[in-house]
């Protein structure tokens, strides 16, 4: 490899890793200040350079929460597609995905945040209107689940799946408010505890 191409990989690798320090940044600040409040120089403040420095690496704030949301949504998309093709029975399946929740969950807090408080907002824009067609596509691979499970006798019958995914889906995206990474309990931890509140109840067996 030639001493040209060497330096070209390694500013390229450079800038990628700055990018990827820049778009964190950003998503801790529309989290904490929201969409609507947070400009391009408080994220380029929060990240201890000036403003016109921010647009070499992103053209808007409409670019940077496009990436934090898309990348989030996306690999949300592939760890529940991967737990879907294991073949695995409907109770399995849910214990599955419910974990996957949590472990992205830990690695895109801030952009879970976002999603749950600007999300329906920024669908309205032309730029995001993927946003609902995920909220769709998930929407529609958790009631086939549960579904499933009711078939397969694995669920309860009497309940209704359309109420029993917003309860799931609410009360575990809602822990974004409150999980911070490294905290006392791990994503996996809290994922286990969540699972045996939901399959198996808050009482103890008689």
């Amino acid at each position: 490899m030639s001493p040209r191409r060497r330096d070209s990989e390694g500013t390229a690798a450079a800038r990628a890793k700055r990018r990827a320090e820049l778009l964190a940044t950003a998503a801790e600040v529309f989290a904490s200040q929201g969409y609507a409040a947070t400009t391009v120089r408080k994220v380029a403040d929060a990240a201890g350079i000036l403003g016109g420095s921010l647009y070499y690496h992103f053209e808007s704030k409409e670019a940077m929460a496009d990436e934090i949301l898309s990348t989030f949504l996306d690999e949300l998309c592939a760890a529940y597609e991967s737990v879907l093709h294991r073949g695995l029975n409907a109770r399995d399946t849910l214990e599955g995905i419910i974990r996957e929740s949590f472990r992205t969950l830990d690695r895109h807090r801030p952009a879970v945040v976002l999603y749950q408080n600007e999300s329906r907002h920024l669908a309205a824009n032309e730029r995001f209107h993927y946003l609902d067609e995920s909220r769709r596509r998930f929407e529609e691979m958790w009631l086939t689940l549960l579904r499933r499970g009711m078939a397969e006798g694995a669920f309860r019958a009497d309940l209704d799946p359309d109420l029993i995914h917003r309860f799931i889906r609410d009360t575990v995206w809602v822990a974004a408010t409150w999980y911070r990474p490294g905290g006392r309990l791990s994503a996996d931890d809290i994922a286990g505890q969540y699972l045996a509140l939901v399959l198996d109840g808050l009482q103890t067996k008689q």
